[in-house]
Formats: structure tokens, C-alpha cells, sequence
């Protein structure tokens, strides 16, 4: 059995190879057709034009599904592991709501350009990367509070490398994109996807688009550690019939049946 086969390991897996495949096909879309420069665009900018637009926002909204599904796994997961401590019940709901507002986020970004629904596009990127980092350190918290005794110290400290990774990259890109949008350097940058090294704001536009690029590969890094843990799981969805047809009738007792959900047999 290949490791991608255990349990539901291929849901953190396929996460991340669908959105890096995302990124890498609207962006090499985007250099082709001279849409924009070479050295590191924000991300968002490869999805901005038609026809990589199209590809950035389909491909991204499956990605949010898979990242629901992701979440919803992880949160079972822990409940399942812990279903007497209060405290990591609470951070385990916390971290659940945290994770889905990141997912719808990351779907407003696919499908609401920047050039185009500008307030909406912000308000999904911090959705994104403020709602998915803080429920990155949610969950590193939990790694701490269920080791040794659920699993081995090492995963908690790989993933709080992890989050401090993050944590660099966010500060990074929200104090250089806060002083580029301040109004210093121009009203159109906003719709600039062409910079010249010789523009003002070009530096902090660097800084700004490199730490996007990070902090997007801290999440692809975070959720990676999620394959070991997926391994020792799997769901079923369980069907209960109130009767033997469909009419208003009484109900009556029948036997139940139970179906595998999401496990490789599907």
C-alpha cells in the first residue's frame, strides 16, 4: 500500500499539489502572454487577466473545497483524540471556524479580481492569510497540548517552525504593503502589474510580493504535516431511514447502514 493510500492522507496531499498547480499553471499563463513581469507578481496578479483569470479562479475555488474537507478531517480528528478536555475542545472548534473563514477567503480572492472588486479582493486575501495563519497557531497549540501523549514532540515543534515562518512572512508583507499603499508612491498601483526597477516603491514592492510567496509556501508547509496524522484516519457517513418508503406514514425501525466516506475505497 502506498503511503498516499493510507487512511485519508491524499486530502492534505491533494491540497497542496492542486494549489501549487494553481499557482504555477496562471502564473507561467500570465509570463506567456507578457501579462505580467517574470520577477515575483503578488499572486493574485496571475489570476487577474483573461484567460489565466479563469484558471486561477476555478482551480483556487476546488482548492477551498479541498481545504473545507481538510479542516473538517483535522477537526473530527482531534475530537475524536480528546473528547474529555475542554480545553482542546474549545481550541478545536476555534481552530474549525478559523479554518472555514480561510477557505471562503481564499474564494472571494479566486473569484473577485483586484483590478476589478478591489475591497472585496483585500478583504478576502486578509480573510486568506490573517484567518489560515491564526488557525495555523491554533493548531500548533493543540500539537502542544496533545504531545507526547498523543503524538511525538517533533511535530509540534515542526509545526512551530512552521508558524513562526508564517508569522515573518506576514509581518514582512503587511508593514511594506501598508507603506506602498500609503499614497507616497502614486493612486495606480493598485492596477500596476508592470514594475520597473527604476519606479518608486519598486523595493517594497519586492519585499511585499516575496513575503506573499512565502507565507503561501508556510501553508503548503503547515498542511504537509497534516499526511502523517491523516494516515490513522477515516470517516464514515452513516444512514438512518425513518421508514421503509417514502409516504407520510409512521415511522418504523429498519436497519441502518453504514457507508465509508472519503477513504480509499471510494
Amino acid at each position: 500500500m502506498w503511503w498516499f493510500q493510507q487512511g485519508l492522507s491524499f486530502l492534505p496531499s491533494a491540497l497542496v499539489i492542486w494549489t501549487a498547480a494553481a499557482f504555477i499553471f496562471s502564473y507561467i499563463t500570465a509570463i506567456t502572454l507578457h501579462h505580467v513581469d517574470p520577477a515575483l507578481p503578488y499572486i493574485s496578479d496571475t489570476g487577474t487577466v483573461a484567460p489565466e483569470k479563469c484558471l486561477f479562479g476555478a482551480m483556487l475555488n476546488f482548492a477551498a473545497v479541498l481545504c473545507v474537507a481538510t479542516i473538517y478531517v483535522r477537526y473530527k480528528q482531534v475530537h475524536a483524540l480528546n473528547p474529555e478536555r475542554n480545553c482542546i475542545i474549545r481550541l478545536n472548534k476555534a481552530g474549525l471556524v478559523l479554518g472555514l473563514l480561510s477557505c471562503l477567503g481564499l474564494s472571494l480572492v479566486a473569484n473577485f479580481q483586484k483590478t476589478t472588486f478591489f475591497v472585496v479582493h483585500v478583504c478576502g486575501a486578509v480573510l486568506t492569510f490573517g484567518m489560515g495563519s491564526l488557525y495555523m497557531f491554533v493548531q500548533t497549540i493543540l500539537s502542544y497540548q496533545m504531545q507526547p501523549k498523543i503524538h511525538g514532540k517533533q511535530v509540534f515543534w515542526i509545526r512551530l517552525l512552521v508558524v513562526i515562518w508564517c508569522g515573518v512572512s506576514a509581518f514582512s508583507m503587511l508593514t511594506c504593503s501598508s507603506l506602498l499603499y500609503s499614497g507616497s508612491f502614486g493612486t495606480d498601483i493598485v492596477q500596476k502589474l508592470h514594475w520597473n526597477p527604476k519606479d518608486k516603491g519598486y523595493v517594497l514592492h519586492m519585499i511585499t510580493t516575496a513575503a506573499e510567496w512565502s507565507m503561501s509556501f508556510s501553508f503548503f508547509g503547515f498542511f504537509l504535516t497534516y499526511i502523517r496524522d491523516f494516515q490513522k484516519i477515516s470517516l464514515r457517513v452513516e444512514t438512518n431511514l425513518h421508514g421503509l418508503t417514502l409516504y407520510d406514514t409512521s415511522p418504523c425501525p429498519i436497519n441502518n447502514e453504514r457507508t465509508r466516506l472519503l477513504t480509499r475505497d471510494l
